[in-house]
């Protein structure tokens, strides 16, 4: 049938994911980029023309400085330890060891808890009377207001995102891992090579693009954490663990402020679109000649 279609044969196979963006992304994304032009503070069903109201709102808030500062905290803290950390757990476990499907399995078990899940329990683990206290207070140490405390709820929430992630970028980089020539390795070893020279002039080279699509996938997702917020802290104490995400849901659905949360929407795309555009000109550079 597609030999009629000759040139065009590609594009129809491409149709179905177009109209899946189209209706999924681009259509929401100019209503939002028309609602942040919008002043429903009157009224939620009526709403007036703003002009750039909203922006300039946005951009006068000390709460949204905050939580953007926040959103970058975590986005700094995150990412470098989801890009090494499981790929230092993939290079130690793609080798010939006793037990290596349960090691794998231990180490993915996380990814397929539901994060409401893992957030709950780790709400109790933290916990004024919870287990990590516990274990504080038997080493002679005060309490730890995990949750409470403006300087530890941020990176209390931090850990539970991490804790969720190394295995599934563990097993992203162990499929990158099957590509890499053995031979390579060998030669390494005849000359004298250990164990971190090898990796790092054989492997990393190898899989640069997968660390590029890690590092890219674990930014965005750090860019948009909410679950474990919403969950744990709601963006308290004293908005010390509100990100945007959280921050954008609470002026749209709680407050009903939509064009205020609409603009800080547009804005967080924009912060998005400008980390991929830095992360391929740091890691695919040459791939993309740019």
């Amino acid at each position: 049938m597609f030999k009629y279609y000759g040139k065009y044969a590609p594009y129809l196979f491409l149709l179905p994911a177009a109209v899946v963006l189209v209706i999924f992304f681009f259509i929401p994304f100019f209503h939002t980029f028309v609602l942040s032009f919008q002043d429903y503070s009157n009224s939620i069903y009526h709403a007036g023309f703003a002009g750039f109201d909203n922006y300039i709102k946005l951009f006068k808030s000390p709460v949204f400085y905050k939580v953007l500062l926040n959103t970058f905290i975590y986005l700094f803290v995150a990412v470098p330890i989801l890009a090494i950390v499981p790929l230092f757990l993939a290079v130690l476990i793609n080798r010939q060891i006793r037990g290596i499907t349960l090691y794998k399995i231990l180490i993915y078990l996380p990814v397929i808890v539901s994060i409401v899940v893992a957030a709950i329990a780790f709400k109790w683990l933290y916990a004024d009377e919870g287990i990590l206290n516990y274990l504080v207070t038997t080493f002679g140490m005060e309490k730890i207001g995990w949750l409470t405390n403006p300087k530890w709820a941020l990176y209390s929430v931090i850990i539970v995102t991490i804790w969720k992630g190394v295995g599934y970028y563990m097993m992203i980089y162990l499929a990158a891992l099957m590509s890499v020539p053995k031979e390579l390795y060998e030669a390494c070893e005849i000359d004298g090579a250990g164990f971190l020279r090898k990796h790092l002039t054989v492997t990393v080279p190898h899989i640069m693009p997968t660390i590029a699509l890690v590092t890219t996938i674990s930014a965005i997702s750090a860019m948009k954490v909410f679950a474990e917020i919403y969950v744990m802290t709601k963006g308290g104490p004293l908005n010390s663990s509100k990100t945007i995400v959280y921050y954008i849901y609470e002026r749209a659905f709680e407050n009903l402020d939509l064009g205020f949360a609409s603009a800080m929407a547009v804005v967080l795309l924009l912060i998005v679109l400008a980390l991929s555009f830095i992360n391929v000109l740091c890691f695919e550079r040459n791939k993309y000649q740019i």
